[in-house]
């Protein structure tokens, strides 16, 4: 019997219409999704009242986003629901992909004895929901109206109002800032006159939720071209409650109307576990459809609209970055637009919210689509390269490289008007980067006491100082103090690593810390509440900080230099080089001249290679023995 999570139903809510006289309300977010709900606790974090407004009755049905990153789990943790979060989740640590029956990748994130939270985890996007709408109940500074959606917008210098469809009839809200968080159709999008860039991929996915009992593994489980479904791409994940999220791709000749009928996703479904022996039995929970989109706004940012999650941008799904990402937008437009509120910062400060999260897009696409190169090749050229890469790694370990999914993993900001410069040459953890939370003990009167990097930094800024002598605790104490003035309410926590104890500075006892970060004796790290860091400078220079924030830029100097999307080695990268570039020749090339072309090509490169090698190459190009069709695909 099926134990998946049904989610309750809420009643519509009435607020009056707003008189002509009467306050505009400071923040109205548009979505109780996890991006509108945790900009809200966000806000609410830092004393500003916020009304959700929300159009459907419950949160959403089915596991949609089922992977949250070790990120995103620290911002939960921020925010106040991490604890409840993660009593229900189901931790993963890696993944498998199979060419037909043949194992070709088994990769593994990292997983070390500092971490604090484990690198991955599975939990429907539903009961994600549901934890943060328990814990907005509890605040008395957020009002969710269910059963509110937008009928209509107007602009003006100082606010916008909000034509609201609610069940008791039109109403009207005026708000200081709004912000957009209500997904990928936006309606809130739509009636600024916005349109999403970018590229639309031809991959189809029929997605879905079953009821299994199975013993596989917690693992993402990846099948190209499977026995059971010739052609296809399948893709399987285990959620608590034994629910598996199995998604599937159609092919450009099926019709996805009759596809993503329950029949055919069942006779699907069944087919696939078959080829698995399975004889327990299932019951289809949930199912939806998906196509690849790798799509944003140009601006994040217009007026006092405020964009972010999905209605700002769209990632593919591959890799998991669309939920994750979204809690980084929510992380930082909170923070910043609660400094814009107060009065803190110049409403310059939400151009740098615009550009940060808009080149976070870029690095998250950057990875994405190249995942989606393989999952979902749409032309020719890519469809051959990577049939050609699966089969050479039943042999060639090395080419499974090429199909790793590139799993979703914290954004920098190197490219901020607010990240500082820095020395030329310099080293280590660099302003615009994520700081990683870490395990690290405190220094107490009676010892020490174990805690994480995360918790004694808070939900707001921490100026951390490095081996400092007593002047230079003292200097840390005074400068995070002027700071906390200069930002109230937003929290500022002084932190020192090893060195002399000073007032109000908490202690660790972390010797692997500043070694970690490449941080050097009497430096200071000033690390944002969204857990990136904003400048790494000597203890006297922290005077400047404040002035930056409020003006939204960094002072004049070298950039940060440019951060590779993907650590790659030399021949990870020249294997790479070769499947992009070889796959857009093939695109570029006459079809009728294909096969000319590609002798050609081993001719050149035959020549520069030495006649063992070139022997070599050409047996393990024309040797597909190991792929065995006919076995059934391994269990574990």
């Amino acid at each position: 019997m099926s134990t998946y999570y049904q989610p309750p139903k809420y009643p519509a809510s009435d607020f009056p219409s707003m008189q002509p006289d009467a306050e505009a309300l400071p923040v109205v977010v548009v979505g109780a999704g996890p991006v509108g709900m945790a900009v809200a606790l966000g806000l609410a974090q830092r004393g500003i009242p916020v009304t959700i407004l929300e159009a459907a009755d419950q949160v959403s049905f089915g596991s949609r986003a089922i992977c949250i990153s070790r990120h995103s789990l620290e911002a939960a943790a921020r925010l106040g629901f991490g604890a409840e979060l993660e009593k229900i989740v189901l931790p993963w640590v890696g993944g498998r992909s199979f060419y037909r029956d043949q194992q070709v990748l088994h990769f593994r994130m990292p997983q070390r004895e500092f971490d604090v939270r484990p690198p991955m985890i599975n939990v429907s996007q539903s009961e994600y929901e549901q934890i943060v709408v328990d814990t907005i109940e509890q605040n008395p500074l957020i009002t969710l109206h269910w059963q509110a959606s937008i009928a209509g917008i107007l602009r003006g210098d100082d606010e916008v109002t909000l034509e609201v469809d609610t069940a008791f009839g039109k109403r009207h809200l005026r708000a200081a800032w709004v912000v957009a968080a209500d997904g990928g159709r936006s309606r809130m999008r739509e009636l600024a006159g916005l349109r999403l860039e970018g590229t639309n991929y031809e991959g189809r996915y029929v997605i879905a939720d079953i009821h299994w009992e199975s013993d596989l593994p917690a693992e993402r489980m990846v099948w190209f071209d499977p026995p059971s479904n010739p052609g296809s791409t399948i893709i399987m994940h285990k959620q608590p409650k034994n629910i598996w999220r199995i998604d599937y791709q159609l092919d450009p000749s099926e019709d996805a109307e009759i596809e993503t009928q329950e029949d055919a996703i069942r006779a699907r479904i069944a087919k696939h576990l078959d080829w698995l022996q399975n004889d327990l039995p299932w019951t289809l929970e949930w199912h939806g459809f998906y196509s690849a989109r790798a799509l944003a706004l140009r601006e994040f940012t217009h007026d006092r609209i405020l964009f972010a999650g999905d209605a700002a941008h769209l990632v593919p799904i591959f890799g998991v970055r669309g939920l994750n990402s979204g809690m980084e937008d929510a992380e930082t437009l909170a923070w910043q637009l609660a400094a814009v509120v107060h009065g803190n910062a110049d409403a310059a400060l939400l151009q740098a919210y615009s550009i940060e999260r808009h080149d976070a897009w870029e690095q998250n696409v950057a990875n994405a689509g190249k995942s989606t190169l393989i999952m979902s090749p749409g032309t020719h050229g890519y469809r051959t390269t990577r049939d050609a890469v699966l089969a050479l790694a039943v042999g060639r370990p090395e080419f499974g490289e090429l199909i790793n999914p590139r799993q979703s993993s914290a954004t920098h900001a190197r490219l901020s008007p607010l990240t500082w410069p820095v020395a030329e040459g310099l080293t280590g953890v660099l302003p615009g980067d994520p700081v990683e939370d870490r395990r690290v003990r405190v220094v107490t009167a009676d010892g020490s006491t174990a805690s994480s990097l995360n918790v004694v930094r808070g939900t707001g800024f921490a100026v951390v100082g490095f081996g400092l002598d007593a002047d230079g605790s003292a200097a840390l104490a005074a400068a995070t103090s002027d700071l906390a003035a200069a930002l109230a309410p937003e929290s500022v926590r002084a932190v020192a690593v090893g060195g002399t104890a000073a007032d109000g500075v908490t202690v660790l006892d972390a010797p692997d810390l500043a070694e970690a970060l490449g941080a050097t004796a009497g430096e200071a790290f000033v690390i944002r509440p969204d857990g990136l860091l904003l400048c790494r400078v000597p203890v006297a220079e922290l005077s400047g900080v404040a002035a930056a924030l409020r003006a939204g830029t960094a002072p004049e100097g070298p950039a940060v230099p440019a951060r590779p999307a993907q650590v790659l080695t030399d021949d990870e990268q020249r294997r790479e080089n070769v499947w992009l570039g070889l796959s857009d020749a093939l695109d570029q090339v006459d079809p009728s001249d294909r096969e000319g072309f590609l002798v050609r090509l081993a001719l050149q490169l035959g020549s520069q290679a030495g006649h063992r090698e070139f022997e070599e190459a050409i047996a393990a190009a024309t040797d597909t023995s190991p792929v065995r069709t006919e076995e059934l695909a391994p269990q574990a």
